[in-house]
């Protein structure tokens, strides 16, 4: 077996890959050992995943809808007392609606004195663009290795593919700093759905590839309703704006599966 970036053997490798990080949500989209060797693999959790992970942004979309990392744990905010306190604000994962919030003594001070008062969380901003795209880059060469894994010639010609060569280096080298990708909001963050059993649950994160009719491919990622898309075929995103253009600006993620035989993209 070799490693789907770097195509170094990766027969002993021995770690699982997330497709979409644990501090995601993400505990189901994983590949096994191997098809990202234990090198890449950190180095991407250390050099990409964490430096969008820790993002303002990020952090703070983390914190408001209480997703924990890993080792069970939510990021803790600096927001603002107001008229204009500092304030550390924590969560209990365990208990989304509990907490705490760290306050110096001449807020407290206020605080008793006004007999109550608001806390706010600035606003965080878009994470930087450089972050997002090698990111994204990561996640869409993973993700078609997934689709492809159950084929191990067709994982292989993916990753001899010359033309996917520019979109996995750049997510291991971040060769163009100012690969563009689209984004916008498809649903409401906090926006509930009903599963099969009946019950509410709140979409962190879901991942589809499209496959356009004149043969461009993007790898399409919701983030707690964020759509972010990136075209596998190098840094261009005209394509995605004109399918949705084409589609009534409908997501790909709820416009069908996309189940067009994967090895067509490798001839």
């Amino acid at each position: 077996m070799r490693c789907v970036f770097c195509k170094n053997d990766s027969s002993d490798s021995r770690s699982l890959e997330h497709i979409i990080p644990e501090s995601l949500g993400n505990l189901s989209h994983i590949l096994p050992p191997g098809v990202v060797c234990d090198k890449c693999n950190n180095y991407f959790a250390t050099k990409v995943e964490k430096p969008f992970l820790e993002t303002d942004a990020i952090r703070q979309l983390r914190f408001q809808q209480s997703v924990p990392n890993k080792r069970g744990r939510l990021p803790e905010m600096e927001g603002v007392l107001l008229p204009g306190f500092p304030a550390i604000l924590r969560k209990f994962p365990k208990s989304p609606f509990e907490g705490f919030i760290g306050l110096e003594p001449r807020a407290i001070r206020h605080l008793i004195a006004s007999d109550g008062g608001k806390v706010i969380l600035p606003y965080a901003g878009d994470p930087p663009e450089r972050f997002v795209s090698r990111f994204l880059a990561k996640a869409a060469v993973e993700a078609m290795a997934a689709r492809l894994f159950h084929n191990s010639e067709w994982l292989d010609s993916f990753t001899d593919e010359k033309q996917f060569d520019e979109i996995r280096n750049h997510a291991r080298r971040g060769e163009i700093p100012d690969w563009p990708f689209h984004v916008r909001r498809i649903y409401d963050m906090a926006a509930k759905w009903v599963d099969e059993e009946g019950k509410a649950i709140q979409l962190v994160n879901e991942y589809d590839i499209l496959k356009t009719d004149w043969d461009e491919w993007f790898f399409v990622l919701a983030l707690f309703g964020l759509e972010l898309v990136i075209n596998y075929g190098g840094p261009e995103i005209d394509g995605y704006q004109r399918w949705l253009n084409e589609n009534g600006h409908r997501s790909p993620l709820y416009t069908g599966k996309n189940n067009d035989d994967p090895f067509r993209l490798l001839g």
